[in-house]
């Protein structure tokens, strides 16, 4: 469910552009934003439930197939945003993927290391060049990129995946740095694991069980710090609402990490546990 409708429209009169918005978090944010009162082009490989979610959402919103490892991809997919609905107020880099489980490095199969890096880190980087290249001359804009508790702690995930997470908030922090001349803000957010299609992408289809998701969801719940609370796409969503809205107009270069803590905080020596 997505939860209740706001009665204040925090994106009224904006128009964004997210990767990956077909399908998980992506759809959980595509679906919040024109809630909110966004125009949003829906930027994703997965044309048919990509224009399912359009035809679904109705007139505001809009898709284009694009790969987010090939720059004359994304720029046409910004050209094509502004093309359809004028502008493009907030880019937000979603599109990702993860290697799959490899407990020995000596194991670890280098195309797929490769192509984690240039889906995570060049597309996230693609990304947020061509969305500068339109907000540069307006002197305004936001840009937000979904990072990982990854991107700060060892151990979290497979090497590619927490590699490419520290590098998006390292780009995040550098193009912050840069665009706030142009006062452009530039954000990511860091969820702790999430129950999506990315999370189980290593499985084989048949083995995209209830049980299995039930079971990851037993799986994380055990070492996170909050407790009764389940993290879902929708709560990524409404992080990324307020870092992408004007709620959030002197916030920039920061990683709002979506974890209940559990980055923060070490009960390993049992004092509250």
């Amino acid at each position: 469910m997505d939860g209740p409708v706001s009665t204040l429209l925090v994106l009224a009169g904006k128009v964004a552009l997210v990767t990956g918005g077909a399908s998980g978090i992506g759809e959980s944010i595509v679906r919040l934003f024109v809630r909110h009162g966004a125009k949003v082009c829906i930027v994703d490989i997965q044309d048919d439930i990509g224009q399912l979610l359009c035809e679904t959402l109705g007139a505001d919103t809009c898709f284009y197939h694009c790969d987010m490892t090939v720059e004359n991809d994304v720029s046409s997919a910004v050209d094509f945003t502004v093309e359809k609905f004028g502008v493009l107020d907030i880019m937000v880099n979603n599109a990702g993927i993860v290697d799959p489980p490899c407990p020995d490095i000596r194991n670890t199969d280098i195309s797929m290391f490769e192509k984690v890096f240039a889906v995570n880190v060049k597309g996230t980087f693609l990304g947020m060049k061509h969305a500068a290249r339109i907000m540069i001359p307006r002197k305004k804009g936001s840009i937000v990129s979904l990072s990982s508790v990854s991107s700060t702690t060892g151990g979290m995930g497979p090497h590619a995946y927490t590699g490419t997470k520290h590098a998006v908030l390292g780009l995040t922090k550098n193009v912050a740095a840069e665009l706030g001349a142009h006062g452009i803000r530039v954000n990511c957010v860091s969820p702790y694991a999430v129950a999506t299609p990315m999370a189980f992408g290593h499985l084989p289809e048949k083995e995209r069980t209830e049980d299995a998701v039930a079971g990851f969801r037993a799986f994380v719940a055990k070492p996170a710090n909050l407790q009764g609370v389940e993290l879902t796409t929708n709560d990524v969503a409404n992080s990324v609402l307020f870092l992408a809205s004007d709620e959030a107009r002197y916030i920039s270069g920061e990683n709002l990490m979506i974890d209940g803590g559990v980055t923060c905080v070490n009960h390993s020596l049992g004092v509250f546990r």
